[in-house]
């Protein structure tokens, strides 16, 4: 997360710490993420906004409301501009923590600050489960953690109070009870938007960012196309750091409210939320239990609510973000269009696994308050103020815009487009271990790998992250992976979104054992790319990687891997590799050699997304 305050909780000890962050954020993973055509020559001409000020009264609240069958309070602060009154209402921006915070933390806190001095009245509220709000951790269900943001507005609308009488008069309304409002938030707290707006047709505008689409996808991902529903590769680093952040609730506040304990079995998450966890880390994956799991990650996710969701969104997600990758905006940006909601997308540099922020790069940094100066900050403004102040002349910027790390002027590193670049250049796995331009430059061949018991490949090593440790940089053991390499480039190639790779392998032994009842028992393989710099220098694109349980080794599958942008200098060269193992996911049961054979009629395809093509 990154804003240049960060709220990290550590797994050792459960204890919140701020980290300032200067010119590009550490490889440290703060659990918290929210400060909130052509390449831009100049700054994007926005509408100017408010001047800021410090003007503005703050009135702690809490609310009890039902969600889930259960009553919960919520505790929340309202923020006030000086001058806001009955008679001279202003629209509201509603927002919420990260995983793991309230608040209190200085991202969640910011939203307050920013948009008050902004003239919005603004209130910011602990998520249900953190903080001094009750109940269970839910996962941003909508039925429970939508709800309860839905009474919130209730309260911005007139029509309820909160638990002291306090009452908010000073809302502009397009309908009795119905506020002007906005929600903004990262990560957990951006999810909850699209929850909400999926149970209340009330939100005016909304800022998810660096958020997920399908919890299944994000911890449990399964890259190959059509895998009909086969579970994918637990990425068990990520998903314990934040089961044992919840579960430890007691660390960071030891009187509970009594709402907020389940059982002994589950402390502190909804029952289901924890079998599924403890049926990930069984590294078993039997049919009917594998269906439940499946069933209910996504049943609280918005791939299955998004239907519902008519609201104007902005979606900013994170290059650099190991977690919710591109991938994960891009899939709701498209349900969202396809269906007619007003949506656009931006890719910034900073996600959960670090990036570039603060002004001198023209990231956004929030704490930094830089919100007119930076290309997001001016993007967010430009958005509340064409749906929350109705300014019908605000330019809210193109339908996609994407930050470019090797462009050094702050003004010019976002490029735009209309739509997501198409496939523009294809590759072939050569069986001497080249990638070629054209098939019938494939040389014929047969190259082999297997895996050990132990992982042999690192790719990012998030539980090093979450406790405040350097990484190790990306490696892969001989013998245990495979790799292609291009020929040096004779000019820059951008790549711009998710490249494909359709791969056909050989695994006897895989074979055998992928039909039995447990799905376990198919083959695991993860695919990435990597840049290899002319004095041989590799480096693993954001350290991300696509892991892959084949459906059926007896078909060619195709895979699809983590979106990135990313230019390959000339001189430098396109390195795809697939792997045996990843030590920050589950692997194969048992050794399973793989084989892969090529051929000018019969090899395996990458396919790069390329800006400008």
């Amino acid at each position: 997360m990154t804003t240049s305050r960060y709220l990290l909780v550590g797994i050792r000890v459960a204890l919140t710490v701020e980290v300032r962050v200067s010119r590009r954020v550490p490889r440290t993973r703060a659990l918290l993420a929210l400060a909130l055509g052509a390449a831009l020559a100049v700054p994007l001409t926005l509408t100017p906004p408010a001047t800021a000020t410090d003007a503005y009264t703050v009135t702690p609240l809490t609310f009890t409301v039902r969600a889930g069958g259960r009553a919960c309070t919520v505790d929340a602060d309202l923020y006030r501009p000086s001058g806001v009154d009955r008679d001279h209402p202003a629209p509201a921006v509603l927002g919420t923590n990260g995983f793991g915070g309230s608040k209190a933390d200085g991202s969640t806190d910011t939203i307050g600050k920013a948009f008050a001095q902004r003239g919005y009245v603004s209130l910011v509220y602990s998520g249900l489960g953190f903080g001094r709000s009750g109940c269970l951790v839910s996962l941003d269900d909508p039925d429970i953690d939508g709800a309860a943001a839905s009474r919130l507005v209730d309260f911005l609308g007139g029509t309820r109070s909160a638990d002291d009488g306090t009452t908010a008069d000073f809302v502009t309304r397009d309908a009795p009870g119905d506020p002007r409002v906005g929600m903004i938030g990262g990560s957990y707290g951006g999810a909850v938007q699209l929850a909400t707006a999926a149970v209340d047709d009330r939100l005016d505008a909304l800022v998810p960012m660096i958020t997920w689409n399908d919890l299944a996808y994000s911890l449990d991902p399964n890259n190959a196309v059509g895998s009909g529903g086969v579970p994918g590769v637990f990425k068990w680093q990520w998903t314990n750091g934040f089961y044992l952040i919840g579960e430890g609730q007691p660390l960071l506040k030891p009187s509970l409210d009594p709402s907020r304990i389940n059982s002994l079995a589950c402390l502190h998450f909804v029952t289901e939320a924890c079998r599924t966890v403890h049926t990930l880390n069984s590294g078993s994956y039997p049919a009917a239990r594998t269906a439940e799991l499946l069933a209910y990650a996504h049943r609280v996710s918005p791939v299955s609510y998004l239907h519902r969701v008519r609201t104007p969104t902005l979606l900013v997600q994170g290059q650099a973000d190991t977690l919710f990758n591109l991938n994960e905006a891009t899939a709701t940006y498209r349900t969202l269009k396809a269906q007619g909601t007003s949506v656009k997308m931006i890719w910034q540099s900073w996600g959960h696994s670090g990036g570039l922020t603060g002004p001198a790069t023209g990231e956004l940094d929030l704490s930094q308050g830089n919100l007119e100066t930076s290309y997001v900050g001016r993007r967010v403004l430009a958005w509340f103020d064409r749906h929350l102040r109705r300014q019908t002349h605000a330019d809210t910027g193109p339908a996609f815009a994407y930050h470019r790390d090797w462009i050094t002027d702050p003004d010019r590193t976002y490029a735009t487009a209309s739509r997501l670049p198409a496939i523009g250049r294809t590759l072939y796995l050569s069986g001497d271990g080249k990638l070629v331009d054209h098939r019938g430059d494939v040389a014929r061949g047969s190259r082999v790998y297997t895996n050990w018991l132990t992982p042999t490949s690192h790719s990012e090593g998030s539980l090093s992250g979450l406790i405040g440790l350097p990484d190790t940089p990306p490696r892969d053991t001989k013998g245990t992976h495979l790799d292609w390499t291009s020929a040096p480039l004779k000019q820059p190639l951008d790549v711009v979104g998710a490249p494909r790779a359709t791969l056909k392998v050989v695994s006897p032994k895989a074979e055998r054992t992928q039909n039995s009842a447990d799905a376990a028992d198919k083959l695991v393989l993860f695919a990435k790319l990597y840049d290899v710099a002319p004095d041989g220098t590799r480096t693993l694109v954001r350290r991300l990687v696509a892991p892959v349980r084949v459906p059926d080794v007896t078909k060619s599958f195709t895979v699809t891997l983590p979106g990135i942008v990313h230019r390959y200098e000339t001189g430098h060269r396109l390195r795809f590799v697939i792997a045996a193992s990843d030590d920050a996911y589950f692997g194969n049961r048992g050794i399973k050699p793989v084989t892969v054979v090529s051929g000018p009629r019969d090899t395996g395809v990458l396919r790069l997304p390329v800006a400008g093509s």
